[in-house]
């Protein structure tokens, strides 16, 4: 039988939506992308090209052609332009969710805070808020499956204390707010030493691991401000069963209100933008299931 081996002469633009770098059985170097357009969402593999070339996810690329073989897409590097980043007038600009702004971020940290008894921990909240917007906003939060993108962090972590203020007023039981926003504040903290801002995995990654890096510096500013050993504990419990189950990475299950809601908004986040980052009719293993869109 003849096997399906096309090519597509290419004249379009596309942005980098996620890039993921591997290397051949022979040891050649290729990367995985998803890029789009207007038109389509599509996912490729690009032979040749080193890890420390471009493109970088948000930047855009052109192919000369693509060969397409029974739906597996791939291109060579030679046969690939890499474009500069976009400008806000760029058509494709909005495709990638750009980090939020700093008054977002701020008003949310502030209407939060109005929910807060304990003085010791609404400082904390205030001079971490401070101190991670800007590191956050270099970082993805993950290398392929959601906020796959400079700034990705930030996003993603606004998104979920954004949820977590129109949440709180309407829940029917007692919660304590300040183990939530901190623990939504620093549950991917570690993430900043898993990757390079272009989202290259480090080898902090694989000897660590974000969510013990997380909840070890959490732990130790805790320790340092004087909060109670017993408050800490319910705290970074809430770090550290983020993951929902052991088999997606958690040391533990959450087993208090305030670990359930932080596991839940986490994947309201996760779960909600990587649909909205992926193709209609498109498989999304991460989901285990097929993205069908309006």
């Amino acid at each position: 039988m003849a096997t399906d081996n096309r090519q597509r002469i290419m004249t379009e633009e596309y942005i980098v939506l996620t890039r993921t770098n591997a290397v051949a059985k022979n040891g050649s170097p290729y990367i995985t992308l998803k890029v789009g357009n207007l038109n389509e969402t599509f996912q490729l593999m690009v032979w040749d090209v080193s890890p420390t070339l471009p493109p970088h996810v948000g930047q855009i690329v052109k192919f000369m052609n693509i060969t397409d073989q029974q739906g597996r897409k791939s291109a060579r590097g030679n046969e690939m332009i890499c474009l500069d980043m976009p400008f806000e007038s760029h058509p494709l600009y909005n495709l990638l969710p750009r980090p939020i702004k700093r008054e977002q971020w701020d008003e949310t940290i502030n209407n939060l805070l109005a929910f807060c008894t304990n003085e010791s921990l609404k400082n904390i909240i205030k001079r971490f808020a401070d101190i991670l917007f800007d590191p956050y906003s270099k970082y993805p939060a993950a290398t392929n499956v959601h906020h796959a993108f400079k700034g990705g962090l930030l996003n993603h972590t606004y998104q979920m204390l954004h949820l977590l203020e129109g949440m709180y007023p309407v829940l029917p039981y007692k919660v304590n707010v300040e183990r939530c926003i901190l623990a939504i504040m620093f549950h991917d903290y570690g993430k900043v030493y898993e990757y390079s801002p272009e989202g290259e995995p480090t080898e902090d990654m694989f000897l660590l691991g974000h969510i013990y890096i997380s909840a070890h510096k959490l732990h130790n500013e805790l320790e340092k401000e004087g909060i109670a050993a017993k408050e800490i504990k319910r705290i970074i419990h809430c770090i550290l069963a983020h993951h929902g189950q052991r088999e997606f990475g958690s040391p533990v299950v959450p087993c208090s209100q305030e670990a359930m809601i932080v596991t839940f908004i986490d994947n309201i986040s996760a779960k909600t933008t990587t649909i909205e980052e992926n193709g209609n009719m498109e498989k999304v293993f991460a989901l285990e299931t097929t993205i069908v869109k309006d």
